[in-house]
């Protein structure tokens, strides 16, 4: 350490005492002088130690940045939550040239709204606990709003003197999305296992009965109404495979310009003998002038008898059906079926959809989920609500012609 404080301190003490002696004919060792010059002694050397200390310090706190930007993973410190230094690799992160145009930025200027109180609650633990916390996950985006996913580890330190957080973290988006796409390829094999089983089972209970009645054949035992059976169970057949082959093979889906009117009149036209015979009324009510819709007639026309279906079979003492067809918002058009049958559990509401997931005593589910498939496939939306006892709602949104020209996959033919 050096004395330089030291030294000018006690030259001042004994310059000013030979100026006095110089000019006033003063003692030069008298008891001021030596009070005075120890004096100038301890305050040059508390100077010199704290000239010392000051000096390591800012030489441990260069050493401290050269070995953050040497890290290869984004390191930042903040206070306040602003940037108050960030490594290389943090700058380039955020999408930044240089490190000046990121120090005083707010953290809270990159990170997604909704993970705000995230960073706020988790960086409130770390000046409160002072010890390093768990990894945690945050969306984020870049200056040219590019959205990426962050991991990031947080500590509280000391930094110039004052209290400060440092972050060590991580860019997983490609991590996150590997993930994501293995999730998703997962829950379609596990959807087609799925699939394949209840196929099995579906197909399986009518085969047992036709190989019970050939067998009877076999035997003579003939009846008229042996074969009524058999074929009722082989039209079975027919209509799982048959709706099963909607969701799973490609279809080229002529979209055609629809008077949405006109198209529900036929489906009703079509079901109302079903209707009659289950004493089941059904009420339709059209906002007038409503706006065209493109879509492909036979599927639309498959989804609203489905429904209508279903609605029917909840109903098995009767009842009535409400259908309205209105304008919702800008570009849609907004279809519900309400009707008051024995409804759907609150816990079961999400699972419909799924395949053979069903209701009914006899249902396979795939009729609901090719329902599904067919708005989705219009870009549409199908929603549900249903309570017990009190009957179900379901709402279809459809785009008008104006916004399904522009949303629609190109025509096949």
């Amino acid at each position: 350490m050096k004395r330089k404080g030291q030294l000018i301190l006690v030259s001042i003490s004994i310059l000013f005492t030979l100026y006095q002696w110089f000019t006033d004919q003063h003692k030069l060792f008298t008891l001021d002088f030596i009070i005075f010059t120890m004096i100038a002694w301890i305050v040059g050397w508390q100077y010199d130690k704290a000239r010392y200390y000051e000096k390591k310090a800012r030489a441990s706190e260069e050493s401290y940045k050269k070995l953050i930007d040497s890290l290869p993973q984004p390191v930042y410190i903040t206070q306040n939550h602003r940037f108050l230094y960030a490594n290389h690799a943090a700058v380039s992160m955020a999408g930044y040239e240089r490190r000046e145009e990121m120090i005083g930025k707010s953290i809270l200027d990159f990170i997604i709204p909704e993970y705000n109180e995230r960073l706020t609650e988790r960086l409130k633990q770390v000046n409160k606990e002072k010890t390093p916390v768990n990894t945690i996950e945050y969306k984020a985006k870049r200056i040219d709003g590019s959205i990426f996913f962050f991991e990031v580890t947080s500590l509280f330190i000391s930094f110039g003197g004052e209290n400060a957080i440092l972050s060590i973290g991580k860019d997983i988006t490609d991590r996150k999305e590997l993930t994501e796409s293995l999730l998703l390829r997962s829950e379609k094999l596990a959807l087609l296992g799925q699939m394949a089983a209840g196929i099995a089972h579906e197909i399986r209970n009518p085969l047992t009965s036709i190989r019970g009645f050939i067998q009877l054949f076999k035997s003579n035992h003939i009846k008229d109404e042996y074969f009524d059976i058999v074929l009722t169970e082989l039209d079975r057949i027919n209509a799982i495979v048959g709706e099963f082959l909607v969701l799973a093979k490609p279809t080229a889906a002529v979209y055609k310009k629809q008077d949405i009117t006109l198209l529900l009149n036929d489906v009703i036209t079509l079901i109302g003998t079903q209707s009659i015979l289950n004493n089941v009324q059904i009420a339709v009510e059209f906002e007038n002038e409503l706006p065209m819709i493109s879509c492909e007639e036979n599927q639309l026309k498959q989804v609203f008898l489905n429904l209508l279906k279903n609605a029917i079979e909840a109903m098995p003492h009767g009842g009535n059906i409400e259908v309205t067809v209105r304008k919702k918002g800008e570009g849609q058009i907004s279809i519900k079926i309400i009707d008051e049958g024995i409804g759907i559990p609150a816990d079961r509401i999400p699972s419909l959809g799924e395949p053979f997931y069903t209701t009914k005593e006899k249902g396979t589910g795939l009729g609901l989920m090719t329902c599904y498939k067919i708005i989705e496939g219009h870009h549409g939306v199908l929603n549900i609500q249903s309570k017990v006892n009190e009957g179900t709602r379901i709402e279809i949104l459809l785009p008008t012609i104006t916004q399904a020209l522009l949303k629609v996959d190109p025509i096949e033919v």
